[in-house]
């Protein structure tokens, strides 16, 4: 097995119940981006279950089953392999199955992404459980899979970045470590050795504003101030080139009592340019329009050219109709709010999408696009419908691509 560098932290991680077990029920990792907590976290998750348990179940939690594999599973299980145990997935059962030696333990798989997700764990018994992502889960979720490790001897990890200081998981488990009897450890970029500085020096410009705090820094920093406080005309403005670009896509987001706003944007050379804009306001204008008046604008706005995708909206479903029905193609929007304008500022700050000056309400909006008051975690509802579409379309250019993630790393059983 190839040595592997462990930080100081990583090594607390990994070793915990080995040197602080009968102090501790679990342990609670958090912090910065790219900071090792994940894999060591995780390695020390299956190596504490396969040496303490034999023929038990344990579970390992994610926002998403898919994200649980990409992040967790498909670094560790390897690492396992090479350590001389055997890893054999069942994917239909959402279930690994891990021996070492003479012992055999079964790992099922959860994801945690709404509040409907707590039945899927409610009824469950076991040994020890890890959840990854744990700020991303609802409370309901996370709760109950604490509830369902009652073997004794049982143990929890868990880990996350932060989000907001008034974050549940934030005031239930890292302001109450010690009462819930856990070890809380906070990692920074430093604390993983396997990042050079051409990497960190990356990821630090990946950031901006409250992302900068949180993902970078580690902090439970509130949210204030302007959304994309990065923002420049200047820096970030400019023309698109005059030959012909590659492809032609619109972004719409859909209003009727509120305004409605579209995007048509060209691909040069790896970048997208938001080369014109369509942008009504039904209360300025005294009149509503019908779905089929804003096909026809949309029409317009694409002119003669070719376009190959329509982003919408995903809660505009008569629109979405109108628009099949006229022939284009229509792709349902990523309506995650937070995690849409982290794309989107890191797409701007990349120069992988650039918004002309022509486009002026989508400039004027991204000047007055600010955080609501008090700390939310969400943007304020005012001048934010050019915001919406240029925040639909940068996700859709991140949408993995069909097929997916192939879990490669274990064998199948049929």
């Amino acid at each position: 097995m190839e040595a592997v560098r462990f930080s100081e932290k990583q090594r607390r991680a990994l070793r915990w119940w080995q040197t602080d077990g009968e102090k501790y029920d679990a342990v609670i990792c958090d912090g910065a981006v790219r900071s090792g907590k994940t894999f060591s976290m995780g390695l020390s998750f299956f190596l504490w279950a396969q040496s303490s348990f034999d023929g038990q179940q344990f579970g390992v939690c994610g926002k998403t089953i898919l994200s649980l594999r990409r992040n967790v599973l498909g670094e560790i299980v390897p690492e396992l392999r090479k350590l001389g145990m055997q890893c054999t997935e069942k994917r239909s059962e959402n279930l690994l199955v891990v021996r070492s030696g003479k012992r055999r333990n079964k790992f099922y798989l959860f994801g945690g992404k709404d509040e409907s997700s707590a039945a899927l764990i409610q009824g469950s018994t076991f040994a020890g459980v890890l959840l990854d992502e744990a700020a991303l889960m609802p409370r309901s979720f996370v709760e109950q899979a604490c509830a369902r490790c009652s073997i004794a001897g049982s143990k929890l990890w868990m880990d996350c970045n932060p989000e907001g200081p008034q974050h549940w998981f934030y005031r239930e488990w890292i302001c109450k470590a010690e009462e819930k009897r856990a070890l809380y450890l906070h990692f920074t970029m430093e604390d993983n050795p396997a990042l050079s500085a051409e990497v960190k020096r990356r990821y630090r410009s990946c950031y901006s504003g409250i992302f900068y705090r949180r993902f970078v820094l580690g902090e439970w920093a509130a949210a204030q101030g302007l959304v994309y406080d990065f923002f420049d005309r200047e820096k970030f403005c400019r023309n698109a080139p005059e030959e012909e670009p590659e492809r032609w896509r619109i972004s719409v987001d859909y209003g009727t009592a509120n305004p409605a706003s579209f995007g048509l944007w060209g691909l040069w050379d790896g970048a997208w340019f938001r080369v014109k804009e369509y942008y009504y306001n039904s209360r300025a204008e005294g009149r509503q329009k019908t779905d089929a008046e804003y096909v026809e604008d949309l029409r317009k706005l694409g002119g003669e050219r070719r376009i190959e995708t329509v982003v919408v909206d995903p809660s505009a479903a008569s629109f979405i109709a109108a628009l099949r029905q006229a022939g284009y193609d229509v792709e349902k929007a990523n309506n995650d709010v937070l995690d849409g304008i982290r794309t989107t500022a890191d797409a701007l700050k990349s120069g992988r999408i650039v918004i002309c000056e022509s486009c002026e309400d989508c400039l004027r909006e991204m000047e007055a696009y600010c955080w609501e008051p008090g700390g939310k975690d969400a943007p304020k509802k005012e001048n934010d419908h050019a915001m919406d579409d240029l925040r639909y379309f940068a996700m859709s250019l991140a949408k993995p691509r069909s097929g997916g993630f192939a879990a490669t790393w274990v064998e199948r059983e049929t």
